[in-house]
């Protein structure tokens, strides 16, 4: 029997207090909400570049499922669609209306909008946050994009086919084959979830809306902290270079002061740059759980100093750098307490219920210990980003491609594929200027790769390392979590381990001090031997080291109940690491075993415990998939705040 509850929870005081500042900065840094009307995830998708004129398009949208893909060949483009779906919820999900399981080659929606009336002069852009996988849109029956990726936006502009106050038919086709070689992150490609996979994601699963956008405008930006100089590095790409033209920059504190400003030209490049340089009397510091922001405000102003466009957004000074076996931040060893989140949920799969439930989600991870989060096979919903700022919560960045090693195996059909490195890089950009994420992570345990001689396997997992060193040179990156280490001299190293044994697994991972730190291998057979040891990796070469997953402590009370009364006939069809064991009583003691390993080598800057929560038959959260305490997080959080050996001066 579990020994607390949600209602008898609580946080500590300062945690309670990081908490209500984080909510008044969302207050003062959030976009205005859409003029739409009651519609499910109501709140700006894009946090760090917005305006006030946007429309939400979440809500219900005509819904099709088309069994054979033929829906062209049969004229859907051209009817009424049969049934109806509520966005942004996937197909698979309770949340949609629609709740199938089965395989779904293609699916269709259909929607008709009104351009506001009072967007006369703008472009309206239609913006999808991801749509899983292969995506294709019409608006009045032209076609006005295509994109592949299910994990990355993408945008159709709208010009010439609907001016303001004038309506447009939007059409979506989701095709997302069985067979086809995609990156799928935890997605079963079986019919039932099994193991650490789980059901699929079809379709529109982000957030849809439309923006009204000048026709000189700011397509993006990219803001790069520099600690040392107290500055911000800011890039501005443009949609047009107009004579006379200037960026300017502006930071305030959120609700307050403005305290820096800086102008460039911007009539001679299409990416603008600037310096922003904040002074000393007015430097804020983003570090764990101190999350000082700066609001910004961008605009572009016309040569007679007419605004042009103008968007808003924040920032966070920190740094991230590493010297030897040291990673840190803001010049500091931060022992880095993660939680491996799975960002699913029951109803709704992929997609967040609420706004708040990434919020809760960073809650518990606080209220156990953790201090951060590995996002774990997906590339989660921008909001959660967001919030993570908000709340001073460390985060990796993660690609959705568990299993990209193909070959059979858990991950079949990930192959990796070009594909990759161009849907990664969208991921890069989209989330480069978030002070939370301390760290990329392209590739996850690519250990089943084989092919001939590594081929593959080297070349994709070099390409995705290099093209986000050149995307993101201010991070460090991790080249594959856990078993293929083929980047030569990497940023990072780690590697996982279930070992459930605290001896054994301090045994295991007694070489670091060494320098010869656990190494995950693989058994093959003699002519498949990269390495005469057997291991897929590169040999360590003196990184900064982390247990990037360890734990997963098989534990559901219930089950554990029904077994006790079916006189040890546990046959419960969920699953974990090792062996499941009796008693909740017996978690704490595994958990603190396994966690004073890692806390207590001064070498190891840092653990990534598995997991946040339950996910479907998948039994090792430190919460239940309804986010209800099954564990007393206190008594975990009492182990993680025992002070880390690297840590120690």
């Amino acid at each position: 029997m579990s020994t607390s509850s949600p209602a008898a929870a609580a946080l500590p005081s300062h945690l309670t207090d990081l908490f209500a500042a984080a909510d008044s900065l969302a207050a003062l840094l959030d976009a205005p909400a859409s003029v739409a009307g009651d519609v499910p995830r109501p709140e700006h998708p894009r946090p760090q570049l917005h305006r006030p004129t946007w429309l939400n398009l979440n809500g219900t949208w005509q819904f099709e499922i088309d069994g054979g893909d033929s829906g062209i060949d049969r004229g859907i483009l051209e009817r009424e669609l049969e049934g109806e779906i509520t966005v942004p919820f996937a197909p698979e999900t309770e949340a949609s209306g629609i709740g199938t399981l089965d395989f779904l080659e293609a699916v269709w929606y259909r929607r008709t909008v009104t351009v506001p009336a009072d967007w006369e002069g703008l472009r309206p852009i239609l913006r999808f946050g991801a749509v899983d996988h292969d995506a294709t849109v019409w608006a009045n029956g032209q076609e006005v994009a295509r994109h592949r990726g299910g994990f990355t936006p993408f945008s159709a502009d709208l010009s010439g086919i609907a001016r303001a106050g004038e309506e447009v038919e939007i059409v979506v086709r989701a095709r997302d084959h069985r067979d086809a070689l995609q990156a799928r992150g935890k997605q079963s490609v079986w019919y039932h979830a099994t193991h650490a996979t789980y059901p699929r994601t079809t379709g529109i699963w982000q957030t849809v809306w439309l923006e009204g956008v000048p026709e000189v405008a700011i397509r993006s930006l990219r803001v790069i902290p520099s600690l040392a100089g107290s500055s911000f590095a800011i890039d501005a790409p443009l949609s047009a270079n107009r004579p006379g033209t200037v960026l300017e920059v502006r930071a305030s504190v959120p609700g307050g002061e403005e305290v820096a400003s800086a102008q460039v030209r911007a009539d001679l490049d299409l990416a603008p740059h600037l310096e922003l340089a904040i002074p000393a009397e007015h430097v804020r510091v983003w570090g764990p759980g101190a999350p000082e922001l700066y609001a910004l405000s961008v605009r572009l102003l016309g040569a007679e100093g007419e605004v042009l466009d103008e968007v808003s957004s924040y920032a966070g000074l920190r740094s991230t750098s590493l010297d030897g076996r040291e990673f840190r931040i803001n010049g500091q060893k931060v022992f880095q307490r993660l939680v491996l989140d799975q960002g699913y949920w029951a109803e709704t799969f992929m997609t967040s219920p609420t706004d708040r439930a990434m919020v809760e989600d960073i809650r518990l991870a606080y209220e156990a210990g953790f201090n951060g989060a590995r996002l774990h096979q997906k590339v989660f919903e921008e909001r959660m980003l967001f919030w993570a700022d908000l709340h001073g919560y460390l985060v990796w960045g993660e690609f959705g491609d568990w299993g990209v090693s193909g070959r059979g195996g858990l991950g079949h059909n990930q192959q990796p594929t070009a594909a990759f490195i161009g849907q990664w890089i969208e991921a890069v950009a989209r989330d480069i200027s978030h002070p939370s994420i301390i760290g990329w992570c392209p590739l996850n345990e690519t250990h089943q790769v084989i092919h001939d001689r590594l081929t593959v396997l080297d070349d994709v997992t070099q390409a995705m390392y290099d093209a986000t060193k050149l995307a993101d040179p201010s991070r460090p990156v991790l080249d594959a979590s856990g078993y293929s280490h083929r980047v030569r001299g990497a940023d990072i190293y780690d590697s996982h381990s279930y070992e459930q044994d605290p001896e054994a697994f301090r045994a295991e991972q007694s070489g670091l001090a060494e320098g010869a730190p656990y190494v995950n291998r693989r058994d093959l057979a003699p002519d498949e031997m990269p390495h005469a040891d057997g291991s897929f990796s590169l040999p360590y070469a003196g990184q900064p080291y982390f247990v990037s997953e360890y734990g997963g402590i098989w534990w559901n009370a219930e089950e554990a109940r029904r077994a006790a009364e079916e006189a040890g006939n546990n046959a419960a069809a969920s699953w974990g690491y090792g062996q499941r064991i009796g008693s909740e009583e017996e978690l704490y003691t595994r958990f603190e075993g396994l966690t004073r390993v890692l806390l207590e080598d001064p070498e190891m800057f840092g653990y990534c415990y598995t997991q946040m929560t339950d996910v479907f038959q998948e039994k090792n959260g430190i919460v239940d998939f309804a986010r209800g305490r099954k564990l007393d997080l206190a008594r975990l959080r009492a182990v993680q705040e025992q002070t880390a050996a690297y840590e120690r001066d």
